[in-house]
């Protein structure tokens, strides 16, 4: 059996109907086209994640439920209209992880540290303290531009506690979360060459 190593147009298919018709009768109806779907797209991100492990220690694969949880949302709709799912680093050594979506028209690919802990964080602020000079490297590089334009994250407002607000390097060390995003066009979703890219 041949794996899933491309996106296929019938997931954005469904996605766009379930986008129109978010509501559990339309849901249950359609159920055996979302367990199909789902098949295929957990498929492709497990070819991901043997490609990634070409590249770094990946010990965790976690595919989100499509059920939103909504106690304590506005939006009141029951589904996501995408699929998604996270590949956490191997080892307390190794932190961050990766970050898919599959979304008509919002697909894209993170990448970094979402929540660091509170000692992960205030190790990363002590190292931009000290030295930037290997993150800027890559942040300022062209293909790291051409691909995610910048570094992205929640900030502070003002100094974290115990850091100079003068720091020449502060808007590294007021980031909360320090995050790489690349955003695909459908197109390039339901490319052959998407799991490559």
């Amino acid at each position: 059996k041949l794996k899933m190593t491309s996106i296929e147009k019938s997931t954005f298919v469904f996605l766009k109907a379930l986008k129109n018709n978010n509501n559990r009768e339309w849901f249950t109806e359609n159920k055996s086209q979302f367990i199909t779907e789902q098949h295929k797209v957990k498929e492709f991100y497990n070819a991901l994640m043997e490609r990634l492990k070409l590249h770094d220690a990946i010990d965790k694969f976690k595919f989100f439920r499509i059920y939103r949880d909504v106690r304590f949302s506005k939006d009141k709709t029951p589904y996501k209209a995408h699929f998604s799912g996270s590949f956490s680093r191997a080892t307390k050594r190794l932190r961050g992880g990766y970050y898919l979506q599959i979304s008509p028209e919002g697909s894209f690919l993170a990448g970094g540290f979402w929540e660091p802990n509170k000692e992960d964080l205030l190790r990363i602020r002590k190292e931009f303290e000290m030295d930037t000079t290997e993150i800027r490297a890559i942040i300022n590089d062209k293909k790291f531009i051409k691909h995610f334009e910048k570094l992205e994250g929640d900030a502070l407002k003002t100094a974290p506690r115990g850091f100079d607000k003068e720091h020449p390097d502060i808007d590294l060390i007021n980031m909360k979360q320090f995050i790489a995003i690349r955003k695909f066009t459908d197109k390039e979703v339901l490319a052959a060459n998407f799991l490559d890219e």
